[in-house]
């Protein structure tokens, strides 16, 4: 068995080396933390940002629904009512051109909304 010296010193050159390879572990672990801190507040931020888009395009998409239903149920009312095969082919020609034209709408304002939110979601601070 190898004996240890009892008196042994780390040089001084040594030591400064240590210290200073502590000192650059340290200040790259800092660095390293407070890029990691920043990158999960964005993500944050971005997803937070996605919620609230998506929440958005929800409430649109519904009102596009509910609005087609009142659309489709007027247009029962109004065939039930009708006097004769001619009123009946007006009321639901009528009825598809607004439909069609609603839906043209719709699916702007929701491509519109789509892509608010991907800018929104992508934008730096």
């Amino acid at each position: 068995m190898m004996k240890t010296p009892e008196n042994f010193e780390v040089p001084a050159q040594v030591r400064e080396m240590a210290e200073k390879g502590v000192e650059q572990a340290r200040k790259a672990y800092d660095e390293f933390a407070s890029a990691a801190s920043e990158a999960a507040s964005k993500a944050e931020a971005s997803a937070e940002s996605m919620r609230n888009g998506a929440v958005d395009l929800n409430k649109k998409a519904l009102a596009a629904t509910e609005e087609s239903m009142n659309a489709s149920f007027d247009l029962a009312t109004n065939l039930v009512k009708a006097k004769d095969i001619q009123e009946v082919l007006e009321l639901q020609t009528k009825y598809v051109q607004s439909q069609m034209q609603r839906f043209g709408e719709v699916a702007r304002e929701l491509g519109e909304a789509a892509t608010k939110t991907a800018v929104d979601a992508t934008k730096k601070d």
